[in-house]
C-alpha cells in the first residue's frame, strides 16, 4: 500500500474542493436554493426583486388589467378557426375537434375585447400623464393587448409572467426592464395589488376570476383601499356572475354590488378612473 504522504497531490485536492457542491456560495447554488426547506427564502426573493426594481424607477401607481389569455386579435382568431376547420376535415368523426371548432368560433365573436384592451391601455398612456403605469400578467391575449396599447402610446408597461406546465413566455410589448417572471401565484398577486390604483377586467376564465375576486375580497375586508373596479363587457359579466342573486341570498351585502362598474368600451373604462381621480 502506498504511503498517503507520497500520493497526496495538494493542487489536485484543492481543485476538487473548489468543484464540490458544498463549496458553492449559498446564493449561487441553484440546487440548494431549490430545496423544499428554502421555499420561504424563494418567497422573499420573488417579493423583493420586482419591488426593488420598481422602487428604483419610482413606480408607485398602476392600473391593473386582467382578462383571458385566449382572446386574440380578430385576425389571429380567424386563423385559429381555419386551422381547426382543416383538422376537422381530416378527422370528420372526431367529436373533440368539432367542439373545439365551436369554441374557437365563439372566440372570434369576443375578439373585440382584444382591441378594447389595446385602446384602453393607450388611453391610460396618453391621458394619465404618466400618473399610472399599466400592469398585466405579461402573457398573450388580453394581457398582450394591454401591453401593446401602452407601447403604442409611448409608455412603459409591466408584465408579471408566471411559469406554467406549458411554458407561457412574455408578450413582446412588455417593457424589458419590467418583464418579471414568477414561480408563485401568491407573490405575483401581491405585486398586482401593492401599487394598484384601479382594476380593469375583461372577459376571462378561472385565472381572471381568481384575480378579480381576490382583489374584491381585499377591498371588502378593508385590507385594500377601495378604488375603481371596472368590468368590461356588460353582457359577459352580468351573464356569468349574478351579483344581485348573491346579495339576495345574503352572502354579500347589497352595497358590495357598488364595488363594480360595468362598461362596454375603452373610453367608458377610462372615464370611470378619470372621474374617480378627477383627471381632466
Amino acid at each position: 500500500m502506498k504511503n498517503k504522504k507520497q500520493t497526496f497531490d495538494r493542487a489536485a485536492r484543492v481543485a476538487a474542493l473548489r468543484r464540490a457542491k458544498s463549496y458553492r456560495k449559498a446564493y449561487e447554488d441553484n440546487e440548494f436554493l431549490g430545496r423544499e426547506e428554502l421555499r420561504p427564502v424563494r418567497f422573499q426573493l420573488e417579493l423583493l426583486k420586482p419591488e426593488m426594481i420598481l422602487q428604483e424607477h419610482n413606480i408607485t401607481s398602476t392600473v391593473v388589467v386582467f382578462g383571458s389569455a385566449r382572446i386574440w386579435d380578430r385576425q389571429e382568431a380567424l386563423d385559429r378557426v381555419e386551422e381547426v376547420k382543416k383538422a376537422c376535415a381530416a378527422n370528420p368523426k372526431n367529436t373533440a375537434l368539432k367542439n373545439k371548432l365551436k369554441s374557437v368560433k365563439n372566440l372570434v365573436k369576443i375578439s373585440k375585447y382584444y382591441e378594447m384592451a389595446r385602446d384602453f391601455a393607450r388611453l391610460v398612456a396618453e391621458k394619465s400623464g404618466n400618473r399610472f403605469i399599466v400592469v398585466t400578467g405579461g402573457g398573450p391575449g388580453i394581457m398582450e393587448a394591454a401591453n401593446r396599447g401602452a407601447y403604442e402610446g409611448d409608455a412603459k408597461s409591466i408584465g408579471l409572467n408566471i411559469t406554467l406546465p406549458h411554458e407561457q413566455g412574455p408578450n413582446p410589448y412588455v417593457s424589458p426592464e419590467f418583464a418579471f417572471r414568477f414561480h408563485y401565484f401568491a407573490i405575483r398577486k401581491m405585486h398586482f395589488m401593492m401599487r394598484s390604483k384601479a382594476l380593469v377586467v375583461f372577459p376571462g376564465g378561472f385565472g381572471t376570476f381568481d384575480e378579480l375576486f381576490e382583489a374584491i375580497t381585499l377591498m371588502q375586508t378593508g385590507k385594500k383601499t377601495k378604488y375603481p373596479v371596472v368590468l368590461v363587457g356588460k353582457e359577459y359579466w352580468q351573464n356569468v356572475v349574478n351579483m344581485q342573486l348573491m346579495a339576495d341570498w345574503g352572502v354579500i351585502s347589497v352595497e358590495d354590488i357598488g364595488l363594480f362598474h360595468f362598461v362596454d368600451s375603452a373610453q367608458e373604462a377610462w372615464q370611470v378612473i378619470a372621474d374617480f381621480y378627477s383627471i381632466k
